[in-house]
């Protein structure tokens, strides 16, 4: 069992991770020990989590989230199978927990008659510096 937030936490069967050769620093060791993790957690079909929070964090998932709703982490950061581990962990607690927060409702405003009159005067201002760099005329009457 992991605890994610108040009221959300996951089943040890919800997550499934593989492990795969990475790619990067290492030396011989990264061609014969699969040290980079690569976690899959099923949003679609997790009884843990709201429906609201399935919805954000597929949002949050983006390109990571497959069509199936299952959201694949890749974790390759560390030399160590374990702390690659421990990592794709935490990348994914993290992404639950911002899934958690409800964005904030947008209200709808007007400028206030002071701030459409300094527009226009700031507009009326850029228009005659902008005219006054025409050509100068030299008519002597």
């Amino acid at each position: 069992m992991i605890d994610i937030a108040p009221g959300i936490s996951l089943e040890d069967d919800e997550i499934s991770m593989d492990f795969v050769r990475a790619s990067g620093p290492g030396g011989q060791n990264v061609n014969k020990v699969s040290s980079a993790v690569q976690l899959r957690f099923d949003v679609a079909h997790s009884p843990s989590l709201p429906e609201d929070v399935r919805a954000r964090l597929v949002q949050l998932g983006g390109r990571r989230v497959t069509e199936d709703g299952v959201l694949i982490l890749d974790a390759r950061r560390f030399r160590t199978q374990e702390r690659n581990r421990q990592d794709a962990l935490d990348r994914l607690a993290d992404l639950i927990r911002q899934a958690t927060h409800r964005p904030k409702r947008r209200r709808k405003t007007r400028p206030s008659r002071a701030a459409k009159q300094r527009r226009l005067e700031g507009k009326r201002h850029q228009s005659d510096k902008k005219r006054l760099r025409g050509r100068v005329s030299h008519h002597e009457d």
